[in-house]
């Protein structure tokens, strides 16, 4: 794995780059924010992706999934890839294959070429954030490495938050294309920054690498894919009723064992699973993997949410959802101030009870609601982050030695992106599922037993009797009165999702139990992705 505040190499300390260390940073942050920003810019344009495709909403979500797993998949090797290659080598050769399946997204003609070139660039971008991180503690010196770290974790925080916004701009007044041409130039900038002002220390080419563990990188790879596969198109097989999905299920079963068995025998492990016997990692391992759920499932909802219900454009989706940036900011500088000066777990103990609030807010919203009544939820929610994603990652790797660091954060990170594909998957389908059931127990009031039914009937089909005739008039408040009722259907199944949501958060809270604090131990976050 890449360097992440990890003891440096001989000769690390005295090497100095030959530009400027600011424009260094600018290079590679330029890169990886276009990666990062890409994560939830297509969040508000599904909709217009999936009428422009002839896709499903469900099959939409695609789209965000096959990028996060492919990312996940490839993330393990980027450490390796960055020493073999050279990292200046390995940011240009990423950057590149990124810019061009960037191209083919935006060209795509089907669900399925949009999807898989979306792979092409999660694994192009796999590498991007932790090699860009081990370029900046590199090259700044050591006095000014938290200022390097602060301008990393911005920028990091920032492009996730500004995706929708830019994706629901760009999508209103262009096409959905253009939040994936938008990065051509971009990359084009990136590549030129790279090439000029990032060079290798020294010492990175007389590294003495050890083979990459392809078998279980293959073991890795075939699980993750199959279960990915199978959250994503099991609700429309009706999951296990499709011998498919009994397959896939299966073969994901006995890859992952082969792959646990694999990475625990070999000396040279693609992902080291052996740091999971430092309690605070593997604690921090679990609840960034839930915690991914919930964040990238609330992502996800809620511009589905105000434009299936609402009738909000993409960009006043984006709009809606945009001042999260603000609360995140804010909990970032706040949080910063009291890392080592307050017990880590008491701040992920507020940070989770105000996403748990925020979510509870989300699952009170209405068809009549006003756009404040998004933006304050969002504002909460976004304050929420600053107090689960640094401490968190403090307490993680609060005891791990720092050889082990680097191992222990591209499991955090893998479990966290993981989470987050997961966590898509899950909502959507019981958005479909929930709507479902909502739907069949709303229809069983559509009688004309019932008086309310009875009343509004009547009361609606004479109103438009006076325009369309009686027979006309009959038909049009029955399919009125049905609409009404698919409203109020998926609404309830979206408050569903937004407070299971919300109990999952809190879920987190007895196992912050299992993190150890030592006393004299307060190592800075490392490897925050």
């Amino acid at each position: 794995m890449a360097s992440h505040g990890v003891a440096q190499p001989e000769g690390a300390e005295t090497w100095k780059p030959r530009h400027n260390v600011w424009l260094i940073g600018i290079s590679v942050m330029l890169a990886t924010f276009m990666e990062v920003l890409d994560t939830s810019v297509a969040t508000v344009s599904l909709p217009h992706i999936a009428g422009s495709l002839s896709a499903t909403r469900d099959e939409s979500t695609w789209v965000l999934t096959s990028y996060l797993i492919s990312n996940a998949i490839v993330l393990p090797t980027s450490g390796w890839l960055g020493n073999v290659l050279g990292r200046r080598r390995y940011q240009l050769l990423s950057v590149a294959v990124f810019t061009l399946a960037s191209m083919w997204c935006g060209a795509a003609a089907s669900l399925g070429m949009l999807i898989v070139a979306r792979v092409v660039q999660g694994a192009a971008g796999g590498g991007l954030q932790p090699v860009s991180q081990a370029v900046l503690l590199e090259s700044f010196p050591p006095h000014k490495r938290g200022q390097a770290m602060a301008f990393y974790g911005m920028g990091i925080i920032v492009s996730p938050l500004l995706g929708p916004l830019i994706g629901g701009w760009i999508t209103d007044n262009y096409t959905w294309r253009w939040i994936f041409y938008i990065n051509v130039p971009v990359g084009i900038v990136a590549l030129l920054m790279i090439s000029t002002f990032v060079e290798d220390p020294p010492y990175i080419g007389k590294l003495k690498e050890r083979t990459i563990d392809y078998i279980g990188f293959g073991f890795l790879a075939i699980a993750l894919t199959c279960i990915q596969t199978v959250f994503d198109k099991g609700q429309e097989a009706d999951w296990f009723g499709a011998i498919w999905v009994r397959w896939f299920v299966a073969i994901a079963a006995i890859t992952m064992i082969a792959f646990v068995v694999r990475e625990l025998s070999t000396s040279a492990p693609i992902v080291n699973l052996r740091v999971l016997a430092d309690r605070n990692l593997a604690t921090g391992v679990f609840l960034i993997g839930l915690l991914g759920v919930v964040i990238y499932g609330t992502t996800a909802l809620l511009p589905l949410f105000l434009q299936d219900l609402i009738g909000y454009t993409a960009f006043d989706s984006g709009y809606a959802v945009a001042p999260r940036g603000i609360g995140a900011i804010l909990s970032m500088l706040i949080a910063g101030r009291l890392i080592g000066r307050m017990d880590e777990r008491l701040m992920i103990v507020i940070g989770v009870l105000i996403r748990g609030a925020s979510l509870f807010m989300l699952g009170d919203l209405n068809l009549t609601l006003s756009m404040s009544s998004v933006v304050w939820p969002n504002i909460v929610n976004g304050f929420a982050n600053g107090f689960l994603f640094v401490p968190l990652t403090t307490m993680a790797v609060k005891t791990l030695p720092n050889e082990l660091m680097s191992a222990g954060t591209g499991l955090y990170n893998l479990l966290r992106n993981m989470g987050g594909s997961f966590g898509i998957s899950l909502v959507t389908t019981l958005l479909t599922r929930g709507q479902q059931a909502h739907q069949d127990m709303l229809v069983a009031n559509l009688n004309n037993s019932d008086p309310v039914y009875r009343s509004s009937f009547l009361r609606l089909s004479h109103f438009l009797a006076l325009h369309a005739g009686n027979a006309n008039g009959a038909h049009m408040a029955m399919g009125d009165l049905y609409r009404q009722l698919l409203q109020q259907s998926t609404l309830c199944s979206y408050v569903d999702d937004f407070r299971l949501l919300a109990y999952l958060s809190l879920v987190t809270l007895p196992f912050l139990l299992f993190f150890r604090n030592p006393r004299g131990q307060s190592k800075r976050p490392a490897g925050i992705h």
